[in-house]
């Protein structure tokens, strides 16, 4: 046993009612018991609603009032993110609340009957008992400022993701129709690679443009750099191309559909690091962070994202 789960259980008292509840999607499961494991009326049955929420603060309150009790911690196991309201309820009602590891769920819950069956009444005394235990973790939950960092954060991640599946999509294109593509540019993501990919146009399309229509399309957006010299490594490699030139129609579309995508998930990080950039300057202590070699505005963001706020 370390210092930390002696201080945890030193916090419980004869005068703390411990509350387990095992989380579900609609309808949750609580049981309420003393520092010695003797349980204190029926199980709680209360929904994932504000009446369901209310029903068990007042039977809470009803508990503690009957057995004298003047603190209490209630005990869950963070299923999913179904937790997550009750967690905001407790935390406005000032309520301790706490988070048990699953695993630790799932290896004692033979204790009382032999059985490793889950059975929400029973997972929520095990979870109560964890508690009494010291076996839990204090869930940090934020609020003002950090909670809108630890969404944007979120936003981030899925936008990674999505940019991540677009871009390979991308790469099996090319190696589908213009194979020869990435021979003549080292990533298809430059700027002057993505304006001839905008032609739309297989490689047996492309060899028919002339040199200078491709350079007055690629001065569009690359003014300086990339010149003629490319344009005809480019025209070359696509008169040379083995890419399909089947179902062009669509494999057209096709491209034209991934790039929008890929755009529009670029602006999206734009805006999005714009607003991350707003909220962590409202932060105290975010430029001296910054001032560390290395540590640059999305690592700030990420940490404060998670740990909340530092006070």
């Amino acid at each position: 046993m370390n210092y930390n789960q002696n201080k945890k259980i030193a916090q419980i008292t004869s005068q703390t009612l411990i509350i387990g509840i095992d989380i579900a999607k609609f309808k949750h499961v609580a049981r309420a018991q003393d520092f010695r494991g003797i349980e204190f009326g029926t199980p709680c049955y209360f929904e994932n609603t504000k009446d369901g929420f209310q029903y068990f603060i007042r039977w809470i309150t009803l508990i503690m009032q009957e057995e004298g009790m003047n603190k209490v911690i209630v005990g869950m196991e963070p299923t999913g993110h179904y937790w997550l309201n009750l967690a905001h309820i407790l935390k406005e009602n000032d309520i301790k609340f706490v988070a048990v590891n699953p695993l630790h769920v799932k290896k004692s819950k033979e204790l009382d009957d032999n059985s490793p069956t889950k059975n929400d009444v029973k997972d929520a005394k095990v979870i109560a008992q964890l508690v009494k235990d010291g076996r839990y973790a204090e869930p940090t939950i934020p609020q003002g400022v950090y909670a809108e960092l630890r969404v944007a954060k979120k936003i981030r991640d899925f936008l990674t993701e999505d940019l991540q599946t677009v871009q390979g999509q991308v790469h099996n294109w090319i190696d589908r129709y213009f194979p020869e593509f990435l021979t003549v540019f080292k990533k298809w993501e430059g700027k002057a690679a993505l304006q001839f990919l905008k032609l739309y146009a297989l490689p047996h399309e492309l060899a028919k443009f002339s040199d200078q229509e491709l350079l007055i399309h690629l001065r569009k957006t690359v003014k300086r750099g990339v010149g003629l010299s490319k344009i005809q490594q480019l025209k070359q490699a696509a008169s040379k191309s083995v890419g399909l030139k089947q179902g062009a129609s669509m494999a057209k579309l096709e491209l034209k559909t991934l790039i929008d995508k890929y755009e529009l998930i670029q602006m999206k990080f734009e805006e999005l690091d714009s607003k991350i950039d707003t909220l962590i300057d409202q932060i105290p202590g975010v430029q001296q962070m910054l001032a560390i070699k290395g540590v640059g505005r999305d690592t700030v963001a990420g940490f404060f994202a998670e740990v909340g706020d530092l006070n």
